[in-house]
């Protein structure tokens, strides 16, 4: 496709753009899930909708959801041309993006309507059902959403649509799967989202929304290197699809990297391929791309030797967390302080042995405040810790989310040393590890930027009859590849890898079995407790 001038209202719309985004901290704007579209990238995805409807669309009845100052608009004139578009809506929750939207485009036919779609959809408001949508909706975080919108918005994709949405999913999935609800039967539609939805358990049912519901056309996964947002910390993906039953036969047109006319990679997977795939990212198959899966053949997996656990969330960790030689000149009890590992980046070994006390031989020595007494008790007993303790309210901690949840609000997630560690987030290519095992030898326990790994039945036997052994297993751990932690985990803009507990069990076991034959009974086990019927219920 050959680049196009811009209009004197496209580019106006820039300069707009930026002044509003200006007015807004980073923080608010990603709080609110304020990423504009670039125009090159809108006008791109509308000349491909263009060329797979092929015409079918006739008379354009166009919606954004979350029109914001109108890149996709603007992209619709541009290749649809004004005289094809017979109405256009655009919904806009916030004010000066709405008052900006209608002044630029309401004399090119544009209706902007203030409010949230996912109410004025329900609304005696809700304008007519639309044969075209371009979106690019809030990428709003579950945990930004309040308890009783979630409740309303799960709700209303499921009255709507049929679909049990997960309380761990972003705004995102409820307006694309509301929208399309409320679009017109036959229409098309494509959707600029975050890619975590390819790979997360919570996203299960929007991939089986659109297996089953609508024909899914195309999935272009940019390259997580080329952040499409230069201020949204997300991997993008556009998904582009027609709303109809798809046909026997269907195949859907996987590409990644590059543009959305010229990709990098591209390959064809055959739909009933791709509702039996836990993970979409794993498609086309490209150096780039590294997304690729733990397979042991055997099927034995991490989870079946360890029990694997995020590390403890403080709530505070300025706070709570302290250097042991300030907790020593505080004269804090050591009853109720525990060795705590420092974050990632300021650990420089894999290998941390411990001094007499158990603490890391590391030259930063820190601990956590995990007491279970009552403040009446410990206010009697410790008066020194206590008088550190009363410094939280005016600091604030007392009314963070995670503190007001425990009582007594000092007391802490309990988990025990891990002799094994795994980094939560990192970078890395190739053969590179994106994250680090670590063989922890002292006695302390991560923050939540770890995962912590310990070894359960057979495996926690044979270790505790031969310590040795256990250099064995780091070795091991060690040899787990880049592609299979990449694979399992999730990508996020600018390269950046995480990986959750569920993920990083689903890693091959194959290679601990190798070589001690005696754990397949461990895994044998184990694939029996989650195979058979409990209580009359499936597992």
């Amino acid at each position: 496709m050959m680049a196009q001038p811009e209009s004197p209202l496209e580019h106006r719309r820039q300069t707009i753009q930026s002044t509003l985004d200006a007015e807004r901290s980073a923080a608010d704007r990603n709080r609110l899930g304020q990423f504009a579209t670039p125009n090159t990238l809108a006008v791109e995805i509308a000349h491909y909708v263009k060329s797979v409807s092929r015409g079918r669309l006739g008379a354009i009845r166009f919606a954004d959801p979350a029109i914001g100052t109108g890149s996709f608009y603007s992209a619709a004139l541009a290749t649809f041309g004004r005289e094809r578009i017979e109405s256009a809506i655009g919904v806009e929750i916030d004010p000066g993006f709405c008052q900006a939207a209608r002044a630029l485009w309401e004399e090119s036919g544009l209706d902007v309507a203030p409010g949230d779609f996912t109410r004025i959809v329900t609304s005696s408001a809700c304008p007519s059902s639309p044969n075209l949508i371009l979106a690019n909706p809030p990428y709003v975080r579950h945990h930004h959403l309040a308890r009783k919108d979630k409740e309303r918005l799960q709700s209303l994709a499921h009255q709507m649509a049929g679909v049990k949405v997960s309380g761990l999913a972003g705004l995102y999935v409820y307006f694309l799967i509301i929208a399309t609800a409320w679009m017109e039967e036959g229409g098309y539609a494509a959707w600029l989202i975050p890619s975590e939805f390819m790979d997360v358990n919570y996203g299960a049912a929007i991939k089986r929304y659109l297996t089953d519901r609508i024909t899914l056309l195309r999935v272009h996964r940019f390259d997580p290197d080329d952040v499409q947002f230069g201020d949204a910390l997300v991997s993008s993906v556009a998904l582009v699809f027609h709303k109809m039953t798809p046909p026997p036969g269907h195949s859907v047109e996987f590409t990644f990297g590059g543009t959305i006319g010229e990709p990098l990679a591209s390959d064809s997977i055959p739909l009933e391929e791709l509702r039996d795939s836990r993970k979409w990212t794993v498609y086309p198959t490209h150096a780039r791309n590294d997304r690729r899966m733990s397979n042991g053949g055997d099927g034995s997996t991490l989870g079946d030797l360890f029990r694997i656990q995020r590390g403890i969330a403080t709530g505070s960790n300025s706070f709570f967390v302290l250097d042991r030689s300030d907790a020593e000149r505080r004269r804090l009890p050591k009853c109720y302080l525990r060795p705590i590992l420092p974050s990632p980046r300021f650990l420089k070994t894999i290998v941390i042995d411990p001094d007499d006390d158990g603490y890391p031989l590391i030259e930063r020595q820190l601990c956590v405040i995990d007491c279970d007494l009552s403040e009446s008790v410990l206010k009697d007993r410790h008066p020194l810790l206590w008088e550190y303790l009363e410094t939280a309210e005016a600091l604030g901690v007392k009314s963070g989310y995670l503190v007001g949840k425990r009582t007594p609000w000092y007391k802490q997630e309990q988990r025990g040393p891990a002799p094994f560690l795994c980094t939560y987030m990192g970078r890395g290519s190739g053969q590179k590890q994106p994250f680090r095992f670590i063989w922890n030898r002292s006695q302390a326990i991560g923050t939540n930027l770890y995962l912590m790994l310990y070894p359960k039945t057979d495996l926690a036997r044979m270790l505790r009859g031969d310590p040795d052994r256990t250099a064995e297993v780091f070795t091991l751990l060690g040899q787990v590849t880049g592609h299979e932690l990449r694979g399992e985990g999730r990508v996020y803009g600018g390269g950046l890898n995480k990986i959750e507990p569920g993920e990083l069990a689903r890693i091959s076991a194959t290679a601990f079995l190798e070589r001690w034959p005696e754990l397949w009974s461990a895994v044998e086990r184990q694939g029996k407790l989650f195979s058979e019927p409990r209580n009359g219920t499936d597992a």
